[in-house]
């Protein structure tokens, strides 16, 4: 097999990232405004729940990137 690109690890990456975050915010929806000392949504929670989205989103969405550049670096050989 060729080796892996640059493009592959990058997804792989950010899919890892997003999913760390995804699983930060959903199981500690606090950390925001403890590591960041703001608070966007003044204690409703809205800007934890949109961030759980997105998070969620991202870490699919690269997930299936990477996957796809892995099957097309390996059908390559």
């Amino acid at each position: 097999m060729h080796k892996l690109s640059g493009r592959f690890w990058l997804e792989t990456g950010l899919a890892g990232l997003s999913a760390v975050l995804f699983f930060a915010t959903l199981l500690w929806r606090d950390w925001i405004e403890i590591v960041f000392r703001v608070d966007p949504d003044r204690g409703n929670g809205s800007a934890e729940w949109l961030i759980v989205a997105v998070t969620l989103v991202a870490a699919i969405t690269c997930s299936l990137l990477a996957g796809r550049e892995y099957r097309r670096l390996r059908e390559a050989t």
